[in-house]
C-alpha cells in the first residue's frame, strides 16, 4: 500500500510550532503531529476521515503541550 492524499502544514498550538501531517493508507486516515523545532513526534491518531484524524491528534497534542514547561532563554 502507498499513502494517498498526503498533506503537511505548519501551525502554532499552545505557543509551540508544530507540523501536522495527514495521509490515507487503505481505508484509514492517519495524522501525526511533530514539534517543528527538534522534530519529535508526540501525537498521532487514526480516523475514517482526514478531519477526524486531525481533530483527535490535535486534541492529544494540546493536552500534552499543556503539561510541558517552556523555559525562557
Amino acid at each position: 500500500m502507498r499513502p494517498e492524499q498526503h498533506s503537511r502544514r505548519q501551525q502554532e498550538l499552545a505557543g509551540w510550532q508544530i507540523v501536522v501531517e495527514t495521509y490515507k493508507l487503505g481505508d484509514v486516515y492517519h495524522c501525526t503531529i511533530t514539534s517543528a523545532d527538534p522534530g519529535a513526534r508526540f501525537a498521532r491518531a487514526d480516523g475514517v476521515s482526514g478531519e477526524e484524524a486531525e481533530a483527535k491528534a490535535l486534541e492529544k497534542a494540546a493536552r500534552y503541550l499543556a503539561q510541558t514547561r517552556k523555559f525562557q532563554l
